[in-house]
């Protein structure tokens, strides 16, 4: 079974249909965390895109308080059955079993990633180009560690040409 999910940003829209067969845990907690109203006001803090294209990553809640709540709230991992192809959204981790809500999205082929265990969840079904065109201005230089604890004030003062999640949330059929 598949749903897609809209997610409003400032850079534009995009559509990711999530396969509940590629990683049945993975998806549920993503789409839990969109029924929840999780991905409001969500910036795209790390952008990987020199040397060559890599990847976008998203997930860490802009209030500090909500970012709590979740940090310790992992999941066990899902067998990988797809690959980390261009345009696949994928679970960040540090380690296994260690998947919270912390998510990116592939900007090449990254099969290499297959082996390490990042199973993907769904991919982007309309207007991949806005996923390309996120701010790539500031790179990885944004402290995860700071975002956990300082939230959206810190990434707004420091960094404050990231795009972000405006709001996400299921299409009906």
């Amino acid at each position: 079974m598949s749903v897609k999910v809209k997610m409003e940003c400032t850079c534009g829209d995009f559509v990711v249909e999530i396969n509940e067969d590629w990683a049945p845990k993975g998806a549920a907690r993503f789409l839990g965390l969109v029924e929840e109203g999780f991905f409001t006001d969500i910036r795209f803090f790390r952008v990987v895109t020199k040397p060559r294209p890599f990847i976008v990553q998203f997930g860490i809640h802009g209030d500090p308080d909500v970012s709590a709540k979740w940090r310790d709230e992992r999941f066990p991992d899902d067998p990988v059955k797809e690959s980390n192809r261009k345009g696949t959204l994928t679970f960040a981790t540090a380690g296994p079993n260690t998947r919270t809500t912390q998510l990116f999205i592939n900007y090449a082929d990254n099969s290499f990633l297959d082996g390490q265990g990042f199973s993907p969840i769904g991919e982007v079904v309309e207007n991949m180009d806005t996923v390309e065109a996120i701010c790539d201005e500031y790179g990885e230089a944004p402290d995860q560690g700071m975002v956990q604890h300082e939230g959206n004030a810190y990434l707004e003062k420091e960094f404050p040409m990231l795009d972000y999640i405006k709001k996400a949330y299921i299409l009906e059929d």
